[in-house]
């Protein structure tokens, strides 16, 4: 996600209205489409028809356009292009402004599209139910989520205050789903963490996500370790999902030199910089990636391997290089959809393909330890 556009229109509450919404729709679709698609106007319209006539239940015209609407975004086939009903639109805003009711994990999906539970934060629900990191999600209240979107299989699990959620995770060792009931809480986890290693001038800055709060408190983070004498950095972007453009773009001005951090290039043939100015950390810096690195920590990792202004250590990123704009909808409903292909300063299209690590490391899991981060601790001694 990384941008808002409003619109306006009407509520949608009678049949007439369904049909309104049909031919507008076509109108737009234009002349040429319309006249090659005839068959499949009339089926439309037919189907609306014999829902509404023949149907065993009666169907709420609301229902069908909601359908309509999701049908439409789903034909494009994009996984990151969702439409969102007015409830799973209201979770998505209280993910980005970074405070929600919510269980206190952190997930990302690997390359086979299942979610996965990389982080289990201390004193929430999900960890006093149980929920254990490796675990994977595969439903969410009843619905199958293999396969979807990262941020909607998210805001599915965000919700108000004190609302229940039933949450199956496949578990290693375990033939069955295990099923949690959880109650929501306030969630406000800080996306940025930061301390000193120990005897050590070297700070360790891990980030977990980019929503509206990120900014500030990775100016927080690194004023505090600066005062505690650091003179090297390790950045942790691993299992980063992503999140909010801006908020990414904002973050890699601290450690990018002058320049472009990431180019947006729209369907138009338009282009969008957004540049960093010559205010930066100049300090020696390695950025731990993976292959749950995904969207915006991809901006900051490419950044920063382009402008070589540090050193990647780890495994291949995970490879999602387009960008999605929200659009309000009427009804407080909501769109995310596709405008845009981001590229790395040396103008990388990084899609589907990641950012391959100056070093690779793998961390091994019937290993101790953690070889990644103690490679990027090396690298960084070395420049000191």
């Amino acid at each position: 996600m990384n941008g808002y556009r409003y619109k306006s229109g009407g509520t949608v509450s009678r049949w007439l209205t369904v049909l309104a919404i049909v031919f507008f729709v076509l109108f737009v679709l234009a002349g040429s489409v319309i006249s090659s698609n005839y068959k499949h106007i009339g089926n439309l319209i037919k189907v609306i028809s014999l829902v509404r006539t023949q149907y065993i239940d009666p169907v709420q015209a609301t229902s069908l356009v909601d359908g309509a609407m999701r049908g439409i975004v789903e034909s494009l086939e994009d996984p990151y292009s969702v439409y969102l009903d007015p409830q799973t639109f209201k979770r998505l805003q209280e993910q980005i402004s970074g405070s929600f009711g919510g269980l206190g994990i952190l997930v990302g999906v690997d390359k086979e599209e299942f979610l996965t539970v990389v982080r289990v934060y201390d004193n929430t629900p999900a960890a006093e139910e149980g929920v254990r990191v490796g675990d994977i999600i595969v439903g969410i209240d009843g619905r199958d989520v293999q396969g979807l979107d990262l941020e909607t299989a998210i805001t599915l699990m965000r919700g108000p205050v004190d609302s229940k959620i039933k949450v199956s995770v496949a578990r290693e060792g375990h033939p069955e789903p295990i099923e949690f009931d959880i109650t929501r809480r306030e969630i406000s986890v800080p996306s940025v963490e930061g301390r000193m290693l120990t005897n050590s001038s070297i700070g360790y800055v891990t980030v977990s996500q980019f929503n509206e709060k990120t900014p500030d408190e990775m100016l927080q983070v690194l004023a505090n370790l600066r005062d505690h004498g650091m003179r090297g950095i390790v950045l942790d972007l691993r299992d980063n999902p992503g999140g909010e453009l801006i908020a990414a773009t904002q973050v890699a001005d601290n450690f990018i030199p002058k320049g472009p951090i990431v180019y947006i290039d729209y369907r138009t043939g338009a282009e969008d910089v957004k540049d960093a100015d010559d205010n930066y950390l100049r300090l020696p810096l390695a950025v731990l990636v993976n292959g749950g690195s995904a969207s915006a920590a991809e901006i900051l990792a490419g950044a920063v391997k382009d402008t070589e202004v540090g050193v990647l250590v780890g495994t291949r990123t995970f490879g999602k290089g387009i960008v999605q704009t929200v659009f309000t909808l009427d009804n407080d409903a909501g769109l995310k959809l596709t405008t845009a292909h981001y590229l790395t300063p040396k103008k990388k299209d990084i899609h589907k393909k990641g950012i391959a690590p100056d070093v690779v490391v793998e961390n091994l899991p019937d290993q101790p330890g953690d070889e990644q981060l103690d490679k990027a601790v090396e690298l960084v001694k070395r420049k000191l």
